[in-house]
């Protein structure tokens, strides 16, 4: 009988059989019940999957990495290792110690770490290695990472380009909103690895400028946003251009959604590997709720807004996006907005403006707010409430990154209390909760609350000309922002 996939901690999971990539799919798990009843659906019973990653977390918990761990005693070259030095880098987080061992391998691995946890290294630093010395063909990467945005394909091709650079190796973004011609010509020039959004990859395949027949190496980052995106057919297509014995490395905050079919289907017993469980991800964060009413929301926010610190406020559409960073920056408050609306170079203005401090408070949707990665949020306010507990947990998640503290706040009216609070009891969230109007002494502790930080360079950017056509698949044209007002904003510290 083939060997079970195992968790760090050496506990088995039921899976597919390691002899086969391919065959019918695992019958999904937690569907929800049917319309007719009136009670709300019970959260499903975690997988065999989801235990091996919980019981993973523990083990690293209850086990922590040594102090003497470098990148050097994991297996990685000389000349990676020195690359990493030069950029700062000299001992590996957690998930990177355990996961780059099996990886480097050639083992598949599946992996869970929360945000600011160290994962793009953990997979990026084992698949150039791999790579070292292999030749470059016209429109056949050998390694490919497949991510749900183009912000997070760029983000990825930002952190790996230097450290391939120092290996003589290429990488590339592809992602819709962008040039295709000049993808294509880096295409035909060779790449030894690309970044990818599932629909702009496809287009290339289509047109016969990129095959998947040469990949040594995926990578799916986030397949759990794929899934919430609807990329999971085409993610799978593309998992089947790549040969049978490719490694396969798959990381996502939960398996649900399709996921847990995707790891069936295509891991061979992989390894696997978490540094955080879906509780324990958000004790390093106070979590508050207060009451309000209706027709103070934003005088509520526009206080808050004006602290010192970086803040990140969550809305339900882009029109509410919008209407927000208006109010907030008529009340003197440097704000953008990102939503999918906005247009590539104006949602990377947004971003900039604020990482660099020129906007201290960005107004995002669900959808957009995937492709923010950026250190020193230390207030994330829920003005709408989320979709459900895992939108919480995901949007609670932009601040207290890699180990910091952060506060989250939710702006709950009389009719939202009672759904809020299950919401919170799903998500494992213990919360202080009050009554509170504008000028409240909580109101007014916040609002002064964050560290002054210096502010950072501005972003030099070039309109795009009101008739250019945009180009790429609309399956994963979602972008935007807005520029602060032009007010002098407050001095911050860039992360």
């Amino acid at each position: 009988m083939p060997d079970r996939p195992t968790s760090s901690s050496g506990r088995p999971f039921a899976g597919r059989p390691s002899s086969s990539r391919s065959g019918p799919r695992s019958p999904g798990r937690g569907r929800p019940r049917s319309s007719g009843s009136s009670r709300p659906a019970r959260p499903a019973p975690p997988s065999d999957l989801e235990l091996a990653l919980d019981a993973a977390a523990e083990a690293v918990a209850a086990e922590p990495t040594p102090a003497d761990v470098t990148f050097a005693s994991l297996g990685l070259p000389d000349r990676l290792v020195s690359a990493l030095a030069r950029r700062g880098m000299s001992a590996p987080f957690a998930i990177q110690t355990r996961s780059i061992p099996d990886a480097l391998s050639g083992r598949d691995v599946l992996g869970r770490g929360a945000t600011g946890s160290g994962k793009t290294l953990a997979f990026g630093l084992p698949l150039l290695t791999r790579l070292i010395g292999g030749s470059r063909r016209r429109g056949a990467p050998r390694g490919l990472v497949l991510v749900p945005t183009r912000e997070l394909a760029q983000q990825v091709q930002d952190a790996l380009a230097p450290l391939a650079q120092a290996l003589d190796l290429k990488v590339m973004s592809v992602y819709g909103g962008a040039s295709m011609g000049r993808q294509i010509d880096q295409l035909r020039r060779g790449v030894d690895v690309v970044v990818a959004t599932p629909g702009r990859l496809k287009d290339l395949i289509e047109q016969r400028e990129c095959t998947l027949d040469a990949v040594q190496v995926t990578v799916l980052d986030e397949a759990d946003h794929m899934a919430d995106l609807g990329f999971l057919p085409a993610v799978q297509e593309l998992l089947d251009q790549t040969g049978p014995g490719t490694q396969r490395l798959l990381f996502s905050a939960t398996l649900d959604r399709g996921v847990d079919r995707l790891v069936r289907q295509y891991l061979t017993d992989p390894a696997v590997h978490a540094v955080a469980t879906a509780a324990s991800r958000v004790t390093t964060m106070d979590h508050r709720v207060w009451a309000v009413q209706h027709d103070a929301k934003s005088e509520i926010t526009a206080e808050v807004a004006s602290r010192p610190g970086r803040t990140l406020i969550f809305v339900r559409t882009k029109h509410g996006a919008d209407r927000l960073a208006i109010t907030l920056r008529k009340s003197g408050v440097e704000a953008g907005a990102i939503h999918g609306n906005l247009t590539q170079h104006a949602r990377k203005r947004a971003l900039d403006d604020f990482t660099s401090g020129h906007a201290r408070v960005l107004v995002a949707t669900d959808v957009a707010a995937r492709g923010i990665h950026v250190d020193d949020v230390d207030l994330v306010v829920h003005y709408d409430p989320p979709a459900d507990h895992k939108d919480y947990l995901h949007r609670s998640g932009r601040t207290a990154r890699a180990g910091a503290s952060g506060t989250v706040l939710s702006l709950v009216t009389s009719d939202q209390v009672r759904e809020h609070q299950r919401l919170r009891e799903r998500a494992g969230v213990e919360a202080s909760a009050q009554s509170v109007v504008p000028g409240h002494p909580a109101v007014r502790e916040v609002a002064v609350s964050g560290e002054p930080i210096v502010l950072g360079p501005r972003s030099v950017s070039v309109a795009r000309p009101s008739g250019e056509r945009r180009t790429g698949s609309g399956r994963d044209r979602w972008s935007g922002g807005t520029s602060s007002s032009g007010r002098s904003p407050r001095p911050v510290r860039t992360a």
